[in-house]
């Protein structure tokens, strides 16, 4: 069974790849590997999952598509690396030249990146808009330009802050420029069942949208909630009626307060037994401390 890793390339694209030569290669290793029109150069970043050679089409590894599986076609010499530092400082330039034009044609549009692919046949210029944009134009004269093909690719500010990279508020680097392989939806509702602050200063992220760290927790809020009484609850304890008045998911702390309006905490696995009737007598065996488990505020 051949093996199948995931290559990244320049922005943070990564793409599985099939190694059908059986190169041997390890993790970090630059390799050259099928392109839609010709090669390119990739770092190995993860390994993908184990596939039977039958499950990679050989028509598609010999002619990639669309949705095929592209192969690893050799390791990446010093020669490569090389061409690579060269293409670099091409893909600098075309950027400055890329914004020149764009200027000029007046176009509503953000230049974010350019790509120029290992072999030279192709140079992928992304951009974002806030609307549609006509850029034939511009293609013919970047073509003209480069005497190669041109591609524009138009992407999403989430995307931008992917391939840009960056370091969010917790300090560490951006998952969607590390880790995360795609985005997931995010809305307000995440923040909501996790009792956020809805401020946009404290729940957008470096791209401008709904930080994707939003749904890391929210299963476990989700959880959480079902164990938990909802705050205005009534219940008896200690022969007394008391009002939930928050929750700590992480403590297991419920807070209550009595009829006099003075608030105080019970562990959450003492609530459930003592509200479920306990031994009869309510907390504490009606000692009213809860056994001790009970914080007066």
């Amino acid at each position: 069974m051949p093996d199948i890793w995931e290559i990244a390339f320049k922005g943070n694209r990564r793409e599985p790849y099939a190694d059908l030569n059986s190169l041997e290669l390890t993790l970090e290793d630059y390799v050259i590997v099928q392109a839609e029109r010709g090669e390119d150069l990739g770092r190995i970043h993860k390994r993908g999952p184990i596939l039977a050679r039958e499950q990679i089409s050989l028509r598609d590894a010999a002619e990639p598509k669309k949705g095929g599986m592209r192969t690893i076609l050799r390791r990446a010499t010093d020669d490569d690396l090389r061409v690579t530092r060269r293409i670099r400082d091409d893909e600098r330039e075309a950027y400055k030249i890329g914004k020149d034009r764009i200027a000029e044609r007046k176009l509503g549009m953000n230049l974010v990146d350019v790509e120029e692919q290992f072999d030279g046949n192709r140079i992928t210029f992304y951009f974002t808009a806030e609307r549609r944009v006509d850029f034939r134009e511009l293609v013919k004269d970047l073509a003209a330009i480069f005497k190669t093909r041109i591609e524009l690719r138009q992407i999403g500010v989430r995307d931008e802050a992917k391939r840009l990279g960056g370091v969010g508020v917790c300090g560490r680097e951006l998952c969607c420029s590390t880790w995360m392989v795609d985005f997931v939806p995010v809305t307000l509702k995440h923040a909501k069942e996790q009792e956020l602050s809805l401020s946009p200063s404290k729940l957008s992220g470096l791209c401008g949208r709904l930080k994707c760290c939003l749904t890391y927790e929210t299963e476990f809020y989700r959880s959480a909630r079902r164990e938990y009484p909802k705050p205005g609850t009534r219940s008896t304890i200690a022969g007394a009626e008391v009002e939930v008045t928050r929750v700590d998911y992480f403590k297991e702390w419920i807070y209550a307060k009595d009829a006099d309006g003075k608030e105080f905490v019970i562990d959450l696995a003492l609530y459930k037994q003592r509200t479920a009737g306990g031994n009869g007598d309510g907390c504490g065996g009606g000692s009213g401390d809860c056994g001790g488990n009970c914080r007066r505020g």
